[in-house]
């Protein structure tokens, strides 16, 4: 009997860095997502295939059951595996049946963005993969990559949230973020992929006191996720990047990057790397196609 799961892409409006130490943060989730389909099989054995948009092949791979149970350690080149091995040991420890009860698995995965745009393949990956096995995705994040745990929220909710940790635990409030002014919003992609686990460091290194930044932070996206107005939206967007560029000890991605654009440039999760937000009266398209940045989203394209 076949299975399908699927979870939201997402996309981190504001809070980067300072939501794992308890900001309020801003995400919504996206058009975009990935789908997991299960298949029984044998032999012990889990045949993995995982699809980008295009319908081409990005990982195939066979994976042992006692591979998953001992989690065996391959060589570097074997990065792929490594990690899917990592996180179904991880869910085999939250819930051992899916090994013990059956004889094997026909495993697919299909993304419906490029995987290369960040949208969260390992988040809907882990999210999909709890809904299989009927465990706590956010443990099993933890447990695994690690991170805020707000792209598990966006995989699970339709709507725009605002997302805190409190004591190390996922608060999440859907709200209604759907603004007049959305058709002015595009995100724009840079495609300069960071990982998030290197940036996340980066920022712990850097990070002094940081209560004040997050009552800021929190303030900021107060007035964001409420904002009736596309200057008030764009003005806020700009004191969040003036902000967290004080913190980072980094330029903003406007300063370094679009210096002359009539509007506000906002970065979104780790900073300069993956998509921008973008707001401006007139559609940005050209000036940034003629920058070198050819792929460009409307709001409505992007946004569930």
């Amino acid at each position: 009997m076949k299975k399908t799961f699927y979870s939201n892409g997402k996309l981190l409006i504001t809070g980067e860095y300072v939501v794992l130490d308890g900001a309020r943060a801003l995400a919504l989730p996206t058009k975009f997502g990935q789908n997991l389909i299960i298949e029984e099989s044998e032999n012990d054995l889990i045949h993995w295939k995982s699809h980008d948009q295009d319908g081409s092949i990005w990982f195939e791979e066979t994976i042992s059951f006692s591979s998953i149970i001992e989690k065996e350690k391959l060589s570097e080149i074997h990065h792929i595996k490594n990690t899917i091995i990592e996180i179904l040991h991880e869910a085999y420890k939250l819930n051992s049946d899916f090994l013990t009860r059956s004889k094997g698995y026909r495993i697919t995965t299909e993304l419906t963005f490029p995987k290369f745009w960040g949208l969260g393949t390992s988040s809907t990956l882990i999210n999909n993969i709890a809904q299989w096995l009927e465990i706590d995705a956010y443990e099993l994040l933890k447990k695994s990559f690690g991170g805020s745990g707000y792209d598990l929220a966006c995989a699970q909710n339709n709507s725009a949230i605002i997302y805190q940790l409190i004591e190390d635990k996922p608060v999440i409030e859907t709200i209604v973020f759907h603004p007049d002014f959305s058709s002015k919003i595009y995100f724009v992609y840079l495609n300069r992929k960071q990982s998030s686990k290197e940036a996340i460091t980066s920022y712990l290194d850097k990070q002094g006191s940081i209560e004040k930044t997050i009552t800021k932070i929190n303030s900021i996206t107060k007035t964001i996720a409420n904002s009736t107005e596309a200057n008030e939206f764009a003005l806020a967007l700009q004191k969040h990047e003036i902000e967290m560029s004080k913190v980072l000890e980094l330029p903003t991605v406007q300063e370094a990057l679009f210096n002359d654009f009539q509007g506000v440039v906002k970065s979104l999760g780790a900073w300069g790397g993956d998509f921008v937000l973008a707001i401006s009266k007139e559609n940005p398209t050209e000036y940034f196609k003629e920058r070198g940045y050819g792929i460009v989203i409307p709001y409505s394209e992007m946004i569930l």
